[in-house]
């Protein structure tokens, strides 16, 4: 019988990009960590985004309705860590790195590699997670080296 232990230990050497989740609006910011992000569709452009039902971001993000994907470059690691971090607050968190606004007044991480301006398409629930899927109203890229997550340590991916 499959154990969660076992689960995430394979879950584990699954590698993916590391991305901050950022949103502003009407509920206050929000952001966090997350490396459970994809691509849905480029017609129309989405997004999928999981996110913790217990999180307190969880409803920062569908009272605000908008969101930013901000994909890291492997510098930004400690602000990987600092949204990563339940201890700090908010505010804290924000501080670790520099924003702008985008379109949908969500706030985008300078100096990422890509940034998904979003707005909140659907919700659903599927045991501890919501999957957001998420459309995509603008882009915004850089050129860098990406941080990926991998046998639960930040890591560095280098281009050949």
């Amino acid at each position: 019988m499959l154990t969660n232990y076992a689960y995430r230990d394979a879950m584990a050497r699954l590698t993916g990009a590391v991305n901050i989740i950022s949103s502003d609006g009407p509920a206050g910011r929000a952001g966090f960590t997350a490396s459970a992000v994809c691509s849905v569709t480029d017609d129309p452009p989405m997004l999928l985004v999981c996110v913790n039902r217990s999180s307190r971001q969880d409803a920062l993000l569908q009272a605000n309705g908008v969101l930013c994907v901000n994909t890291l470059a492997h510098q930004q690691e400690p602000i990987a860590r600092a949204f990563a971090d339940s201890r700090l607050s908010l505010p804290q968190r924000f501080a670790a790195g520099d924003w702008s606004a985008m379109a949908s007044g969500a706030p985008a991480l300078d100096g990422a590699l890509a940034v998904f301006d979003c707005r909140l398409e659907q919700r659903l629930e599927q045991g501890t997670h919501a999957v957001l899927f998420c459309h995509v109203l603008d882009v915004r890229v850089a050129d860098g080296e990406p941080l990926v997550y991998f046998e639960r340590t930040f890591r560095q991916l280098q281009r050949p």
